[in-house]
């Protein structure tokens, strides 16, 4: 017989086998070496990016849908879903929604937190890549690439940009594919600086397609083939955040106390 609690954790998804293995897979793992007792089940919300990780890996990844049946069969009467989202944005909101939908008695559900809840975990998640790029001299930019959004995230990503200069990092700079900061403002900034070479680095949760194309492509668009056109020397590093322990961490600290508040 299954244990009646369980965790679900949801992530937007990849289609990138390596670099599920080194986050998604990774904070699984962690979670079930945290949570011992109880029975553990993943979710992904792209279902865009369920088929082409299928496509090229052969494993199917559940939909929340999927996943919330499967609980509800499994006898569970305890759910903690953790997302490993960054913020509370249209996608963390559409994945309470179908999780709630799917939610039927006498299963009770709580809710960790996305990434970036807290002031703390702001400042804990800019010191670990700080501490990952210590090695950057000052005359080198680290430009750091994140999703971002037209709605209410992007004031959050300008707060971090800040809060990464109050903490004397003055070369670090984070920007947004969509929203503010944008790449426009961060290249006028380096300009100013005189910069000459530049770090390229996702801030997303898994160094996928975006990173990939979006950030490091050869296309015309991309960040780094705008910032060579601006005259920069490029370098691209390809670490999502999910590969940090302490970033991990920061998850699994939330699903504690989601487990607390059941």
């Amino acid at each position: 017989m299954e244990t009646a609690t369980a965790i679900l954790l949801v992530s937007f998804g990849t289609s990138y086998p390596g670099s599920k293995e080194k986050t998604i897979d990774r904070i699984l793992e962690k979670t079930k070496e945290a949570f011992p007792g109880c029975k553990t089940y993943q979710a992904w919300t792209s279902r865009a990016l369920i088929k082409a990780y299928k496509r090229k890996s052969g494993l199917a990844i559940p939909t929340i849908e999927e996943a919330m049946a499967a609980i509800t069969a499994g006898g569970i009467t305890s759910l903690a879903v953790q997302p490993t989202h960054f913020m509370e944005g249209l996608e963390h909101e559409k994945m309470v929604h179908l999780v709630c939908q799917h939610t039927l008695p006498p299963l009770n559900v709580s809710f960790g937190a996305p990434l970036l809840s807290a002031a703390e975990d702001h400042a804990s998640v800019l010191k670990a890549i700080a501490r990952e790029f210590s090695w950057l001299p000052k005359d080198e930019a680290l430009v750091l690439m994140g999703h971002g959004s037209a709605g209410c995230a992007s004031p959050a990503y300008a707060a971090l940009d800040n809060l990464l200069k109050s903490m004397g990092y003055g070369n670090f700079f984070l920007g947004c594919m969509e929203g503010i900061p944008s790449l426009d403002g961060i290249i006028q900034q380096t300009a100013q600086a005189k910069i000459k070479k530049i770090h390229l680095s996702p801030f997303l949760l898994a160094a996928g397609g975006h990173a990939h194309k979006d950030m490091a492509g050869d296309r015309e668009g991309s960040w780094k083939s705008r910032l060579e056109s601006a005259g920069y020397e490029v370098e691209c590093h390809f670490k999502g955040l999910g590969e940090y322990e302490e970033i991990q961490n920061i998850y699994i600290k939330h699903l504690r106390k989601a487990m607390e508040r059941r």
